[in-house]
């Protein structure tokens, strides 16, 4: 794995294992918890209605903070601002470990996510800008997305573990010695920034940090929410309406500063447009989706969490397989083809489980094979949608452009959550019928959603809008379809 790394960066061997463990450990606190709520509300005396808090004050700070977070490491320092994150997020979960109150916890939750917005950007800037564009760049991002969806995906089954062998406690626990663990490389492994000349280098904007923090987090607040108490509900519009008009003074307020936090002519790069508007569209289905698998294997087949976690590992397989096919093909068939292709195939798989979800069903046709198709489908796009992101934005603002992606597919797959639940509650009835009827109803919407991915991409193929892989920094005005020859590329960047 050392030819992935640019080898004329120091402990480049170290690079890529510090960055992918992040990643991993990231996406994993997303769902880790889940399946141990009912055992965190007994053990610690949770109202019903505050339990959900456990998760959704992590997804609230997180969701948040991504694009402070990601403007941050282009300020302060990738590798500090990776350090920084990697320190609060140990704490954190070592107190919520150790906590003896719900709101103790919540609170340790809440930090948690703080530290999870900093590390979450902070990877794929580093990965843009220290990864040579072709073989090592791709290959390092195929395994930065196998690294955030099979972290989701061990999650629940590790959560099932630890809760069943060592008690909920595990679950935040577990943190600490990987957070540890990876410090310990972080400095011989993870390159400083070059602040030479940094004299009049970047500053925060700290008004639309402010600005577009709490717009955010009203948003993804409101979206939470919707589960328990409904789109109709007038706390729910207010709070979604208050983060849309606070999220709308962000986007006036960056046009007037001299060094916004997100300077809004990098949407003006199709590419990263374009890769924003599908990953916010594929969030939105693949979240949500596999929310409701988990459901279904429990509620309807009557699966235990570790069964329902560890049904979710052929996922994991199919995430990597798709992935290495991204990062071997890209170069030859181009981002657009390959965001078209994987796009459509997570569609299917979604497609599938619609059709084949039934209170009799069973593993092999109802979960299997529609993971596998779905997996590889959703595997193939983190190649290109992380060359896509990044495509012609200067180094120095790859954070911007990493925490603008992230942020992209947080308030995706929450609005996608929102949505589909309130579609299955509306769908279903009672009983496991009701059930089923439900489920099915929002599989349809999640692979509606996938599809549009695929044909937002498929639309931009004609206005040469996507590129084949390029370094950041560097314009490209190939079709985004088109075969290209690495030994060209490679000529260009020399």
């Amino acid at each position: 794995m050392v030819d992935t790394v640019n080898s004329q960066k120091p402990g480049a061997r170290w690079l890529l294992p510090v960055l992918l463990a992040v990643q991993f450990l990231v996406s994993l606190d997303m769902s880790v918890v889940n399946v141990a709520l009912p055992d965190i509300g007994g053990g610690l005396g949770f109202e019903p209605e505050s339990l959900a808090w456990v998760v959704n004050a992590y997804a609230l700070t997180f969701g948040g903070l991504l694009m402070f977070g990601g403007r941050l490491a282009d300020v302060a320092g990738r590798r500090r601002v990776l350090v920084v994150g990697f320190v609060v997020f140990g704490l954190a979960s070592l107190v919520g470990g150790l906590t003896q109150t719900p709101g103790q916890l919540i609170a340790a939750r809440a930090v948690q996510g703080v530290g999870a917005a900093l590390l979450s950007p902070v990877v794929l800037a580093l990965i843009t800008v220290n990864f040579p564009a072709w073989g090592a760049r791709s290959r390092a991002l195929g395994l930065w997305g196998a690294a955030g969806a099979v972290g989701g995906a061990v999650g629940v089954l590790a959560g099932g573990l630890l809760t069943d062998w060592l008690g909920w406690r595990a679950v935040m626990l577990v943190n600490v010695p990987v957070v540890v663990a990876v410090l310990a490389v972080v400095r011989p492994g993870v390159p400083a920034d070059d602040r030479r000349g940094s004299g009049s280098g970047p500053r925060l904007d700290v008004l639309g940090a402010l600005l577009v923090t709490a717009g955010t987090s009203l948003l993804v607040l409101g979206l939470v929410r919707t589960e328990t108490h409904g789109w109709t509900a007038g706390q729910t519009g207010g709070v979604l309406g208050a983060g849309v008009v606070l999220l709308a003074v962000f986007a006036v307020v960056e046009t007037r500063v001299r060094q916004p936090l997100l300077r809004l002519g990098i949407l003006a790069q199709g590419p990263v447009l374009a890769a924003n508007v599908f990953a916010l569209l594929m969030s939105a289905g693949q979240f949500a989706a596999f929310y409701f698998t988990s459901l279904y294997m429990q509620q309807v087949l009557g699966y235990g969490p570790t069964a329902a976690g560890s049904a979710f590992l052929p996922f994991c397989v199919g995430v990597v397989v798709g992935s290495v096919i991204a990062a071997r093909t890209v170069g030859r068939v181009g981002a657009g083809a390959l965001l078209m292709v994987g796009g459509l195939l997570g569609a299917a798989g979604i497609a599938w489980f619609a059709a084949a979800v039934a209170v009799d069903g069973g593993f092999w046709l109802s979960v299997l094979g529609p993971s596998a198709i779905a997996s590889v489908g959703i595997g193939m796009c983190f190649v290109p949608l992380g060359t896509a992101a990044t495509y012609g934005v200067a180094p120095a603002e790859t954070g911007m452009a990493a925490g603008l992606l992230n942020s992209s597919r947080q308030v995706g797959g929450a609005v996608g959550l929102g949505v589909l639940v309130t579609v299955a509650a509306s769908a279903g009835g009672d009983g496991a019928e009701g059930l089923v009827d439900g489920y099915a109803a929002a599989y349809w919407v999640a692979a509606g959603l996938l599809a549009a991915a695929a044909l937002a991409a498929g639309a931009l193929h004609g206005k040469r809008s996507l590129p084949a892989e390029t370094p950041a920094g560097e314009k490209n005005s190939r079709n985004f379809g088109e075969r290209v020859d690495p030994e060209v590329s490679r000529s260009t960047q020399e």
